[in-house]
């Protein structure tokens, strides 16, 4: 099943790029693999997948040593200060950082351990209240604070759209985030690479947002179907 949905997955992202004049190879796809048994990750690494999505840190930590060394893993849920130090130097991406605070923790982590932390600046585009990232209009001044930290890499942008029906809805939201995007790195002296990743687009919206310049769409239920929640506390 997941080999055939990754297919499909494919296949769709091949339109979408080809209808927006874009290579299908701009496009990473991330299998957001939360709450799935490792048997499942292993069955979409077979298939091809590397890049991993999870949302939380323990679950994250249990998976690391039990799949390959060539994954690359994405932190893709909100992180708490007091979790930082036990991603760092683990994962290859942490897509949800949304305040300074966070960020600084980051940046004392990577210097502690010698390295350097690619992060995205995590923006509410929708400004729903329920979810987390900073408000667009506060972005370009987060993007730039953090640009200033020993240790630490602004790569690009995140956000998660609105939960709905028809992805076409969110289609306004990726164009803000793509725009956001362009200006921040045209402010950014310290930082030119803050530009080169748009992660946005999920299951439900992953088509429209390779249109409108994802370089990253995070897809879960798409590929290894409805997620459950019995094991999670």
């Amino acid at each position: 099943m997941i080999r055939e949905n990754l297919e499909d997955v494919r296949r769709n992202l091949e339109e979408a790029c080809r209808k927006a004049g874009r290579e299908p190879s701009e496009v990473e796809l991330i299998a957001v693999s939360k709450t799935k048994p490792v048997e499942m990750l292993m069955e979409a690494y077979r298939a091809g997948v590397r890049d991993f999505g999870e949302n939380k840190v323990q679950e994250l930590l249990d998976k690391i040593p039990a799949m390959p060394p060539d994954v690359r893993w994405h932190m893709i849920g909100h992180l708490q200060r007091n979790k930082v130090k036990y991603i760092v130097g683990k994962v290859y991406l942490i897509h949800s950082v949304d305040s300074l605070r966070l960020a600084e923790e980051i940046s004392r982590e990577a210097v502690k351990q010698g390295v350097t932390v690619n992060i995205l600046v995590e923006v509410n585009v929708a400004q729903e209240e329920s979810k987390f990232g900073v408000a667009p209009g506060q972005a370009a001044k987060l993007a730039e604070e953090i640009s200033r930290l020993p240790g630490i890499c602004v790569r690009g942008l995140m956000t998660i759209a609105p939960f709905v029906e028809d992805g076409e809805e969110n289609r306004v939201y990726f164009q803000k985030l793509k725009q956001l995007s362009v200006d921040i790195m045209g402010k950014n002296s310290h930082n030119k690479s803050v530009g080169e990743i748009l992660s946005m687009g999920m299951t439900g919206d992953y088509t429209v947002a390779a249109q409108e310049g994802a370089t990253y769409v995070r897809v879960g239920t798409g590929i290894f179907g409805e997620r459950s929640y019995k094991k999670e506390s």
